[in-house]
């Protein structure tokens, strides 16, 4: 199996970052197989949607619909409303399996990967990519 691991900078704001093109940089050294990417942190997780056309400006209002950045969480160090962005990976889950085939990832046309991030906390993130071989 090859891992390498990447750091983004997320900021001081919510942010759905797109990552798709270290995410093929790597899967282009791969041949076939599975790409495996994950978010080593409690508070942010990996979706697989279109960008640039507005979704990923919806997703971060959904969630902030359904995960409100106030006083009702029980998690509560960090900034107000912080208790959500640990609820978060429930729903959008730290991880993504996608197929490789002849050293490029296998994603519907207009599909992207993406890191989500709502913890404002914290400004840098890792991800884990893995490769295994088909």
């Amino acid at each position: 199996m090859q891992t390498q691991t990447c750091e983004f900078r997320t900021g001081r704001t919510e942010v759905v970052l797109d990552i798709t093109r270290e995410c093929a940089d790597f899967a282009a050294r791969q041949a076939d197989g599975l790409l495996h990417v994950f978010v080593p942190h409690a508070t942010a997780g990996v979706a697989i949607l279109e960008t640039g056309a507005g979704s990923d400006t919806d997703l971060l209002a959904a969630l902030r619909d359904l995960l409100p950045a106030d006083d009702r969480w029980l998690h509560t160090h960090g900034t107000r409303g912080h208790g959500r962005s640990h609820v978060m990976p429930a729903l959008i889950p730290p991880y993504a399996t996608l197929p490789i085939s002849g050293g490029i990832i296998a994603l519907g046309t207009w599909q992207s990967i993406c890191l989500v991030d709502l913890n404002v906390d914290n400004e840098v993130r890792t991800v884990r990519l893995s490769a295994l071989a088909g």
